[in-house]
């Protein structure tokens, strides 16, 4: 999917005190940053907000970290946040290939939601479920490894189940239809788009 391009972005992402600027500066010690102990989540690719946002509104005794490379979505999240004040919330923007030289030992939970699904066989190792990822995430964790993800995929989902089986994780909940089965459920951007097409949104949560 091609993403258009959004005057003065750059600019306002800049401008904006949620932005860690030099994230490699707080690696280890990002608990610094936030000025407590409190667990810290990290959502991969947070696309323009909506899921992390509200878990920071939701959970403040919890810090949240969003990831995002593309500055026409993340400005778009900066945009949302800015009338807020949210002290348990910050923004990093960066390719998720380097999320091992920003953190080390103190991430809670791996939130993946709607992840691009890489849907050819050659492209499979950019999946954010590949072996790949998963080797990085075991250097980020502070003690049990937990990712929790959602997506409309289902060979990204079935994918996703054997990749982290076979690395030694633990299947502990899985939702073949989201939607039909929960309810106050914090949505993403992507997540509405699809459930207004009727689409299924499956969910996983698992542990190492």
């Amino acid at each position: 999917m091609r993403l258009r391009k959004v005057k003065g972005a750059v600019e306002r992402i800049n401008s904006s005190s949620y932005i860690i600027e030099e994230p490699e500066k707080y690696k280890g010690k990002f608990k610094e940053l936030f000025n407590n102990k409190n667990d810290i989540r990290i959502e991969i690719g947070m696309g323009k907000g909506n899921f992390i946002i509200n878990q920071a509104i939701n959970n403040p005794d919890i810090n949240f970290i969003g990831i995002e490379k593309f500055d026409s979505v993340l400005v778009r999240a900066v945009e949302k946040i800015e009338e807020l004040q949210l002290s348990n919330l910050k923004l990093i923007r960066m390719d998720a290939l380097k999320i091992d030289e920003v953190f080390s030992k103190e991430i809670d939970i791996v939130y993946l939601n709607f992840s691009d699904p890489w849907p050819k066989n050659r492209h499979a190792l950019r999946r954010l479920t590949s072996p790949v990822f998963l080797e990085k995430y075991d250097n980020i964790f502070k003690k049990e490894r937990r990712i929790i993800q959602k997506t409309d995929n289902r060979k990204l989902f079935e994918y996703s189940i054997i990749s982290l089986s076979e690395y030694g994780y633990k299947i502990k909940y899985i939702n073949l239809d989201l939607h039909s089965d929960e309810k106050d459920i914090i949505t993403t951007e992507y997540e509405d788009k699809f459930i207004s097409k009727g689409n299924i949104i499956y969910k996983l949560e698992c542990e190492k």
